[in-house]
């Protein structure tokens, strides 16, 4: 059964530019695979009916027919007779939209190999389980140990914190997942930078929020960056803008815009990322972190604050405090990007009574982080500092590799030099990102599409690259990434002002 259906001009808006050299209906079926092994589309979501989808690219219907079938063979989509065509995934999670076979690289993922000494700390972790044993081993808050090195290494950070304003999660995602189920009510604001986060949008949506986009200047940039939403307006152009400030790191446009939108939407939430700002790399002022926690306070919005790569800085040479620092505001933070994404813990900062509401959130959904895993990270938080000295230096030198290459390959791409985090949001000069994904596929290389970090089909003028990976691979990433975008450059875009003339 369909969990949700989408319509045929939501369709054509997700799609965006998807006519290329091959045949109508193969290249309309790469285009919607692209969407459904992104996450764009997801799994469960009613696809529109022939007869409308056709009528609606200008097509003719044996076009799209054929196109669904192309589709049902690969077991993108399920067809019943009454019931319409419903988006599928062919046996694996979204995640893995390569065969479990293939030789993929995969580059979607942002999240450095693991620490070298992660199997030593695992081993010994384990003399730390005997005194676990009597206990029944479902653990919905989190350990006394890990809660507490937690808020130690807050506290050493400048944000004085107790343990029993911690919970521990089984990642970060699962904390934005679980405040989103205990702040936002269907139909809710929630505010939201853009580009952003897929999965937190994710987790926002699927509480019934409505979101509020506010763009977001990309590390390296002078002015907000700007894609066109379905109805033909600019990102930035969601709330007028004003300038503010005079600090470098101060982006005015956007501290502007987003305290308008706060008074002005009145959100319920607010999803932040305030430090290396995943995908654009930019880091929040101190001014502007206090002015935005000044709007929500006045409005009541309760700041979601995601941490994960906050203490990844490379050469910012700007300290910052922990958001809740500086006024009110929910911490979010993980061992994913550190540490390794095969540890499976994170942990929120709240207050007490948002802690106890969240134990009640989370009792219907899971029974808690598993126990060995906190002894671990209890463990690792204790070299933390260790920890962050390698991977800065790592980062550091990731981000020259990847600098080189591209400007060697892609001389005419715009790619920000930013100070921090483990990405970097590449400027195309045309809207071709998504083209740009399906090609790399056929070069064994998986990448993100810009608008997988937008909502109603923004960016496709952006690529998000990782720079937290091993030489080798991202030597290999970036030769097939060249491979790929000289197969676009044999079938080029058609020029915009030609789109709309086409049938």
């Amino acid at each position: 059964m369909a969990e949700s259906t989408l319509s045929a001009r939501a369709l054509d808006t997700l799609l965006g530019e998807w006519r290329g050299g091959s045949s109508a209906y193969q290249a309309l079926a790469e285009r919607v695979r692209l969407l459904i092994l992104d996450g764009r589309i997801p799994v469960d979501t009613r696809l529109p009916a022939e007869r409308d989808l056709a009528e609606r690219l200008g097509l003719s219907r044996t076009t799209v027919t054929a196109a669904y079938r192309e589709l049902r063979e690969h077991g993108l989509v399920l067809s019943v007779r009454g019931s319409g065509s419903v988006a599928r995934l062919p046996g694996i999670p979204a995640t893995l939209p390569a065969p479990p076979d293939a030789e993929y690289i995969d580059f979607s993922k942002a999240a450095p190999p693991a620490l070298p000494w992660l199997h030593d700390v695992a081993r010994a972790a384990l003399d730390d389980l005997p005194a676990q044993l009597a206990d029944s081993g479902f653990d919905p808050i989190g350990t006394p140990a890990l809660r507490a090195a937690i808020a130690d290494r807050y506290t050493a950070r400048g944000l004085p914190t107790t343990p029993e304003q911690i919970m521990v999660t089984i990642g970060a995602q699962h904390a934005i997942a679980l405040l989103s189920r205990a702040l936002v009510g269907r139909g809710d604001r929630a505010l939201i930078e853009a580009p952003t986060y897929p999965h937190a949008y994710e987790a926002l949506r699927a509480a019934g929020a409505r979101l509020v986009q506010v763009s977001v200047t990309p590390a390296g940039a002078a002015s907000p960056q700007t894609d066109r939403l379905d109805d033909g307006r600019f990102v930035s152009d969601t709330f007028d803008t004003e300038p503010f400030g005079t600090d470098p790191h101060d982006l005015g446009d956007e501290v502007e815009a987003m305290t308008r939108a706060i008074r002005h939407s009145n959100p319920v939430a607010a999803y932040l990322m305030p430090d290396f700002q995943n995908p654009t790399g930019r880091s929040m002022s101190v001014a502007t972190r206090e002015r935005v926690l000044d709007a929500a306070a006045r409005q009541g919005t309760v700041v979601i604050a995601d941490e994960t790569i906050a203490e990844l800085d490379i050469d910012r040479g700007t300290s910052y405090l922990p958001l809740a620092a500086y006024g009110d505001a929910v911490m979010v933070g993980s061992v994913g990007k550190t540490v390794w994404g095969g540890l499976r813990v994170g942990w929120i900062r709240a207050d007490r009574p948002l802690i106890r509401r969240l134990l009640a959130v989370r009792s219907p959904g899971d029974l808690g982080t598993p126990i060995i895993e906190q002894l671990i990270v209890a463990r690792l938080l204790e070299r933390m500092d260790d920890i962050l000295d390698l991977r800065r230096e790592q980062l550091r030198t990731g981000r020259a590799r990847l600098e080189g290459l591209l400007a060697e390959a892609f001389p005419d791409w715009h790619v920000p030099h930013v100070d921090g985090g483990i990405v970097t949001w590449v400027g195309l000069g045309a809207p071709v990102s998504s083209q740009l994904a399906l090609a790399a596929r056929a070069q064994g290389l998986i990448i993100a599409a810009g608008p997988r970090f937008g909502i109603d089909g923004a960016f496709e003028r952006f690529l998000r690259l990782p720079f937290c990976y091993p030489a080798e691979t991202t030597d290999a990433a970036v030769q097939a990434l060249a491979r790929a975008w000289r197969s676009l450059s044999r079938t080029p875009v058609p020029e915009q002002s030609l789109l709309t003339s086409v049938v």
